[in-house]
């Protein structure tokens, strides 16, 4: 059995690889950015490659059983690479495997489909309005999904909460530089907001079920995110506990902070976009009852646990961090007029 993961040199891309390919005779990796083979398992072969081009698609998935298409432009990529990695590489995707006889696909979208609604918890058919690109090129690439469904093609689509773990950097670093730092965390808000996270390994586990249950069975939709839900204050404050750095959460006015970063990021002086401070001050968690009932998953990790997790393992590896350009999450974002403010925190 062969799979191939796309976006396999990210992130989600790199556990993926790591948990499951002792799974698979061969793990194809199709990714525009650089691979360390000495990161990955001996099976794993790494081909760069860009998901926008079909007729390498076409080749590439010619000798494979299932995929995993993870690959997807973040919200700090222009609208137009967003546009056409998320929504045309989608339809590559899907289209080179229908005609390559690809058992299945799996979808990794987000529950940033969802938008910022009012009521929580969020379920799988729940209306979806995507914030700014990414959110919108995400229900798009869904749609072609469900295109693909309605001609009897296997398309399991997984929508996973903001995800983080060893090897999570992006905006997650610099909370954890701040903490390291001693920093004061502003929380936008009063921070008595439920929010949902996820560790990668559940999120790893529920792509597994996709991947070997029967297709009847799982050719749906699933919202993934932790078990339990605490408030951003709570599990914030426990981390700054764990750290023993002196660094602790401080609520700040959502109608000042708001503005302010939208400006910051209009400028692209701040790496925080949108999605980051305009869902901050809201609940956000999503009802994962429907994956644990039809999938038989059960996530292992809280919030509080996961950010922990994830904190360890940049301590013990920030000295080998690289610094980019928010193009991904496994390296370190640019502060940019966040470190000033950090001297003042």
């Amino acid at each position: 059995m062969k799979l191939a993961v796309t976006g396999g040199s990210g992130f989600l891309g790199y556990h993926l690889c790591n948990m499951l390919a002792d799974k698979f005779d061969k793990v194809v990796v199709i990714d525009i950015a650089p691979l360390n083979p000495s990161e990955y398992p001996k099976n794993v072969k790494y081909y760069e490659s860009d998901v926008r081009d079909f007729e390498l698609m076409m080749k590439l998935l010619s000798d494979v059983d299932q995929v995993v298409h993870a690959a997807a432009a973040l919200p700090l990529w222009s609208k137009k690479d967003i546009f056409t990695t998320n929504i045309d590489g989608t339809r590559n995707i899907l289209e080179a495997s229908r005609r390559n006889k690809v058992e299945r696909v799996i979808y990794i979208s987000s529950t940033a489909v969802y938008g910022v609604p009012d009521q929580h918890p969020i379920y799988e058919n729940d209306p979806l309005i995507g914030v700014g690109p990414y959110g919108e090129s995400k229900i798009q690439a869904e749609y072609i999904c469900e295109e693909y469904r309605k001609n009897n093609f296997c398309v399991p689509i997984v929508r996973p909460k903001t995800f983080i773990g060893t090897g999570r950097l992006g905006v997650f670093q610099i909370l954890y530089d701040w903490i390291e730092s001693g920093a004061k965390i502003p929380i936008i808000g009063n921070g008595k907001n439920e929010y949902q996270l996820l560790e990668v390994s559940d999120l790893v586990d529920a792509i597994y079920l996709t991947l070997t249950l029967p297709c009847e069975e799982i050719n749906e939709n699933f919202n993934i995110g932790a078990k339990i839900v605490g408030k951003i204050n709570e599990f914030l404050g426990a981390l700054c506990h764990y750290a023993s750095t002196g660094s602790r959460v401080m609520r700040t006015p959502s109608w000042l902070v708001k503005p302010a970063l939208e400006i910051l990021w209009a400028l692209r002086i701040s790496p925080l976009y949108k999605w980051v401070y305009d869902t901050a001050d809201k609940d956000s968690y999503v009802s994962i009852e429907k994956a644990e009932k039809q999938l038989g998953w059960v996530p292992k990790f809280s919030n509080a646990e996961a950010l922990i997790r994830s904190y360890k393992w940049y301590l013990e590896h920030k000295d080998l961090l690289e610094t980019g350009s928010g193009v991904t999450h496994r390296v370190a974002w640019k502060q940019g007029i966040l470190n000033l403010f950090k001297k003042f925190m």
